[in-house]
């Protein structure tokens, strides 16, 4: 697969680049600029002090770390946050702690979310008044687990 130019724009300077931890990873680490503590079922938007121009065709999605999730309970309130091409702002991650009883601080500089570049097609829709058939037909919700 061939490499995407994404220009990328610092708002804080001691924010590094994003960058893959390992060979093969699809997410980028996103870190916060500010300290922030969650209380049990608390949300708040923080900010990378980062913004992106992605090419035409593309999109960015913020998404929740592993790590944070399965130790602090800590998920993002929209999932997958989406970065359309046209946005020139701040990428902002809207956190939030689900655990029932323990806050959760973050400090400047820590990991808080990933980043995933997709290619994204365009879509014109056809109306028309029946769709053809499938195997799965309206079948939804759980209904491969029956």
């Amino acid at each position: 697969m061939n490499d995407v130019a994404v220009l990328i724009q610092r708002l804080d300077p001691e924010i590094p680049v994003p960058s893959y931890a390992h060979p093969g990873d699809a997410g980028l680490d996103l870190r916060t600029t500010v300290a922030a503590t969650l209380e049990p079922g608390e949300r708040a938007l923080l900010p990378t002090g980062l913004a992106l121009a992605l090419p035409s065709g593309y999109a960015a999605l913020v998404m929740p770390r592993s790590g944070l999730a399965v130790r602090h309970g800590v998920s993002l309130v929209n999932s997958p946050g989406t970065i359309d091409a046209g946005y020139r702002g701040e990428i902002r991650v809207s956190l939030l702690n689900t655990d029932r009883t323990s806050p959760v601080r973050f400090a400047r500089l820590d990991r808080i979310a990933q980043l995933v570049v997709l290619p994204v097609p365009m879509v014109r829709f056809h109306e028309v008044a029946e769709l053809p058939g499938s195997s799965r037909a309206e079948s939804g919700f759980g209904s491969t687990g029956r």
